[in-house]
């Protein structure tokens, strides 16, 4: 079996598989599939400083090869996750990543000092919509990223990932600006944004008319945003839009991708981690690679 840790921004991970959040939940009922210490980070779904309830429903639409949603970033908050889910997920042997999200830059400097160093990780959600930017989102505005980065990196005591929206222009652009900013890692692509119509109503099938489209549709994009990002910063990197198997772990891997993130695949088939790790190291081994470090940024474009 090849050698599957990998090290992102000084964190050592068993193996480069981590999960999308928002699309795990805070892991308890995937435990009841598989021991979560299997996977080498748990990305938990969004935390805020207070109760969210999210969006009203519905909230959730499939597409072809993919789906959209609008949950609204629905969480308990910070206090409430610290007391009662953070000690349950400690028994498993694997990394935390609290995914932070907020309204405003104090928003998100506030949840960062409220879980201080009791998680591995942060990644910074910068998709969310500014209220005090008339509801753009922080991650559309290079400036706006550098100055959000560095304000939540200034408070924070583990290592910061900056995930990137790509519903940018220049996506390389961001992430310079990320690391402008202090990132010590990059996270990409977050959602594309969609709407489906009901044509019988002829109304927008979600209650928020439009809302985040990920998938296997949402791939190709993906892997060329982070071949992209990989050419424009020196920051680890983990890749994720549309991944369903090891061998498209893989793509993401030879794209300059160190680690990867699979979420929405695991909404059809819980096992769907432990499959791609598992495919990541059967492609390893199938090509004569002792570290899956072997392949990251492999990729050898055409003339």
């Amino acid at each position: 079996m090849a050698d599957l840790s990998v090290n992102i921004a000084g964190v050592e991970w068993k193996n480069p598989v981590t999960t999308g959040s928002g699309t795990f939940g805070f892991g308890r009922e995937y435990a009841e599939y598989f021991d979560l210490s299997n996977i080498g980070a748990i990305c938990l779904k969004a935390i805020s400083t207070k109760p969210r309830l999210g969006n009203k429903s519905p909230r959730i639409a499939e597409v072809t090869k993919g789906m959209l949603n609008s949950v609204g970033l629905q969480n308990p908050g910070a206090e409430y996750f610290l007391e009662n889910e953070l000690p349950w997920l400690r028994q498993f042997d694997t990394k935390l990543i609290a995914n932070l999200c907020g309204s405003t830059i104090e928003d998100y400097v506030e949840v960062a000092e409220i879980l201080g160093n009791k998680l591995d990780m942060f990644e910074l959600n910068i998709s969310c919509p500014n209220v005090k930017e008339g509801g753009m989102a922080f991650g559309t505005d290079a400036k706006m990223i550098e100055e959000i980065t560095s304000k939540v990196k200034a408070v924070s005591k583990v290592p910061l990932i900056v995930k990137l929206s790509p519903n940018v222009t220049d996506i390389a652009e961001m992430a310079k600006a990320a690391e402008a900013g202090g990132a010590d890692a990059i996270s990409l692509i977050n959602t594309l944004l969609g709407m489906k119509i009901d044509i019988n109503t002829r109304r927008p099938v979600l209650n928020n008319n439009m809302g985040g489209m990920s998938g296997p549709a949402v791939m190709p994009v993906a892997v060329r945003m982070v071949y992209q990002v990989r050419r424009a910063v020196k920051l680890p990197i983990i890749g994720m839009g549309g991944i369903t198997t090891g061998e498209d772990a893989v793509e993401f891997l030879l794209a300059g991708a160190d680690a990867v993130s699979v979420g929405t695949a695991g909404i059809v088939d819980p096992y769907a981690w432990i499959k791609v790790r598992n495919g990541i190291n059967d492609y390893l081994d199938k090509n004569g690679y002792e570290s899956v470090n072997d392949i990251v940024g492999k990729l050898e474009m055409n003339n």
